[in-house]
């Protein structure tokens, strides 16, 4: 018998993308799925979208929480797989994605968790990005190379011992549990395509952008209590700080504070300059963002999204 899958989704007002979420998640084609679902109280009618398939739904609930982590951790605690994911309000599976994911950890017995690349959508549901990962190790998860979030599948067993979600994290909140699982367990990569992340006005990765470096720093400063981190990061010092300066320059330009980018990728280039300038475009358009010339930014999208399309028809599903 295949093992039971279970996909929690976190909601709270999302509902103008809540369906089709939880449509790409009841449309696979894995036999043996249970769907939960944990709403935050939404009042914009998340709730009736619920009901609509609560009959499907191993377990479902809409009620005041204390944010996206406790909301996933509530859904995972109850969740009865042997392999577990979540899966937010905003983003979709690819079809296939959750058997991928099963026969990935089948080959791998010795696996943690298995990740793979994901398209970035608009609002709309339009790709403007193919998010490609690769392995990652622990000192690679410590220099804050991301792991796409609905990419994930964990063993259940190895997250117990992890620990849950840290409610102290809203924005790295992923990024962190990466880090403690690897300590527990391999991670495999696996490049197919399993997932579609939402970049959209209300995401976080948006609205609260500046915030991401801050809770990267947050990340470094809790790993430095972690004696087996800790000397992970005196061995790879320059590498793993220069990185953190560079995610958290990528995020505060993404928040309009080109002068404090700057400065933070400055930071980054002193530490390891060939680590700061693999964002030199982004470099390059905050010095043009100071400089009053700030609307180039819409041509430079133009132009990578056009790059975008010309390079995703050579990229199979």
């Amino acid at each position: 018998m295949p093992p039971l899958v279970s996909i929690v989704t976190p909601s709270y007002n999302q509902v103008q993308f809540l369906e089709k979420t939880m449509l790409s998640v009841l449309g696979q084609d894995y036999p043996r799925l249970e769907y939960l679902v944990a709403d935050g109280g939404s009042t914009d009618g998340c709730v009736a979208t619920i009901e609509k398939y609560a009959s499907r739904l191993a377990w479902w609930v809409s009620e005041k929480d204390r944010g996206q982590a406790d909301a996933i951790n509530k859904g995972l605690q109850r969740a009865r797989g042997e392999i577990v994911a979540w899966l937010n309000s905003d983003d979709l599976y690819e079809p296939g994605a959750v058997s991928a994911a099963v026969a990935a950890l089948q080959a791998n017995p010795e696996a943690g968790m298995v990740y793979a690349d994901a398209h970035s959508i608009d609002a709309a549901g339009r790709p403007f990005n193919l998010m490609r990962a690769r392995q990652y190790d622990l000192v690679d998860l410590l220099s804050f190379n991301i792991i796409c979030q609905p990419t994930v599948f964990m063993r259940r067993e190895v997250l117990e011992r992890a620990g849950f979600l840290d409610e102290a994290y809203h924005m790295l909140l992923d990024h962190q549990l990466w880090i403690r699982m690897v300590r527990q367990a391999s991670v495999v990569y696996v490049p197919q395509r399993w997932a579609e992340a939402r970049f959209h006005e209300g995401a976080k990765n948006l609205a609260q952008a500046p915030c991401f470096g801050q809770e990267a720093y947050a990340v470094l400063a809790w790993a430095q209590t972690q004696p087996d981190l800790a000397e992970l990061m005196v061995q790879h010092k320059r590498r793993i700080w220069a990185s953190a300066h560079r995610f958290n320059a990528r995020y505060v330009l993404d928040g309009g504070q080109s002068w404090t980018a700057l400065k933070s990728y400055g930071r980054s280039f002193v530490l390891s300059p060939a680590i700061a300038l693999v964002e030199w475009h982004r470099i390059f358009y905050a010095v043009l963002s100071l400089l009053g010339f700030g609307r180039l930014r819409n041509l430079y999208a133009r132009l990578a999204y056009r790059r975008f399309q010309r390079s995703n028809r050579q990229v199979e599903p």
